[in-house]
């Protein structure tokens, strides 16, 4: 048996990785004022097709849809913004202070040809601000990406921001493009042919050759933006020269969504290939009212979270899991044994991560045991078995260094503490996990 196509086991040591990443995420968020929000992996079908758009790639031709036992037609959730959306229209969120700031993270799933950092079932971490059109909370939440990206280890990627208007400057640029387009449409592949009507924006955002070429020259959206919409646009690039991020104007940008209003971004990463796109939002002022709720503005960005790891690993930032113990607790003789368990579940009680040998491996096998675990440190319990507990000589090694001490039970404790709290360079030790004491 295998996983099904496009799916994938992250295994124990690769997850550490993932744990890192969400752990920054919460860190950076909360630290901007976000509160993690945790919508249904399905809703009703409706959702996405009224709220993302039925002439989507997404809503089209890569959900997965089936009935439920009542004949009610049920999704995968492909996108976080607008189970947000529903779930801040359900529970009366226009009520809270606004603006209202939330993130998540979780599994989206799309049926597309699974790529590089792109599977079928893959996970995404995603931010969105509901209830003020603040061109500065725009500039907030493109920055919340890069900052996560940075405090993982990358450096190399630039920002593409462009503005697609608003309701009311928007059909003045279609039908500019549509002039445009209409002459050149027998140059155009199928899917853009048959999306041309319906959304003509979205031919912008095809990758076939031949299409890029025919759209090389067609107008920009932000020369068509009405007084408002430039304004907005031009107070976000201000804030972003005051935040220095660099941007570059990307006409070609529209991202794939119907709810997106005026501003679109995307965080693209130098140390990926032609699939180099790590997050990427923009604002959705009418989602909202879209779905039944009041008119309410909204921003927001989400990043794959596979993408984001394979880009942190071009760009050489190790993700297998260095080492998942602390101590490793090795025993001699028969009544080493059993103190070896007392004494592991006193440091596993005291936060540390401690394990010992379930398989009767002799002594010689178990320090080989604890190397190949990662831990930091060994303590041998038996030997004289004739003295007093609380004066028996344990031998705690220090397994990055070779150092070694002999130390009484009672004395362990303070020896650990020391060894387990040094900030010395550790090839062993997770740079961003922060370290339980040993016991007291």
């Amino acid at each position: 048996m295998k996983a099904p196509r496009g799916t994938q086991d992250v295994l124990p040591g690769r997850s550490a990785a993932w744990l890192r990443l969400e752990a920054i995420t919460r860190e950076v968020m909360t630290s901007f004022g976000y509160r993690e929000i945790r919508t249904p992996i399905f809703e009703h079908t409706e959702l996405f097709s009224r709220g993302v758009g039925e002439a989507t790639d997404v809503v089209e031709k890569e959900m997965y849809t089936f009935e439920d036992r009542s004949g009610r037609s049920i999704t995968l959730r492909p996108e976080g913004t607008a189970p947000v959306a529903r779930a801040y229209i359900e529970h009366g969120m226009h009520l809270w202070p606004q603006p209202v700031k939330v993130f998540y993270i979780g599994p989206m799933f799309r049926y597309e040809r699974p790529q590089a950092g792109r599977l079928r079932q893959h996970y995404q971490i995603g931010a969105e601000a509901l209830g003020s059109a603040d061109p500065a909370l725009d500039a907030e939440v493109i920055v919340l990406p890069i900052e996560i990206f940075r405090r993982m280890g990358l450096r190399r990627f630039e920002v593409h921001l462009n503005s697609i208007g608003c309701p009311r400057c928007r059909p003045v640029y279609r039908e500019r493009l549509l002039a445009y387009l209409r002459p050149r449409a027998d140059q155009l592949c199928e899917s853009c042919q048959r999306r041309l009507e319906r959304s003509p924006l979205r031919v912008l955002d095809c990758k076939v050759p031949s299409c890029r070429e025919v759209t090389q020259d067609a107008p920009n959206a932000v020369d068509s933006l009405c007084d408002q919409c430039r304004a907005h646009f031009d107070a976000l690039r201000a804030h972003l020269d005051r935040l220095e991020v660099p941007h570059v104007l990307d006409f070609r940008l529209v991202r794939g969504f119907d709810y997106y209003t005026r501003t679109v971004f995307e965080v693209l990463s130098e140390d990926l290939g032609a699939q180099n796109a790590v997050a990427g939002g923009g604002r959705y002022d009418g989602l909202v009212e879209t779905l039944g709720g009041k008119p309410t503005p909204g921003v927001g960005f989400a990043s794959g979270m596979e993408r984001a790891l394979l880009a942190a690993s071009e760009a050489g930032e190790p993700l297998e899991e260095p080492g998942w113990l602390d101590v490793f607790v090795a025993s001699e003789g028969e009544g080493g044994r059993e103190e070896a368990l007392r004494l592991l579940y006193r440091l596993r009680r005291a936060g540390l991560r401690a394990d010992v040998d379930y398989q009767g491996r002799s002594l010689k096998a178990q320090l080989k045991l604890a190397d190949r675990a990662g831990a930091r440190v060994a303590v041998i319990v038996g030997g004289d078995q004739g003295k007093d507990e609380a004066a028996r000589p344990y031998v705690v090694r220090h397994l990055g260094t070779g150092q070694q001490e002999q130390v009484s039970a009672d004395g362990i404790d303070a020896l650990l503490a020391r060894w387990l709290a040094t900030e010395e360079t550790d090839s062993r030790r997770e740079p961003w996990r922060s370290r339980a004491t040993a016991p007291s």
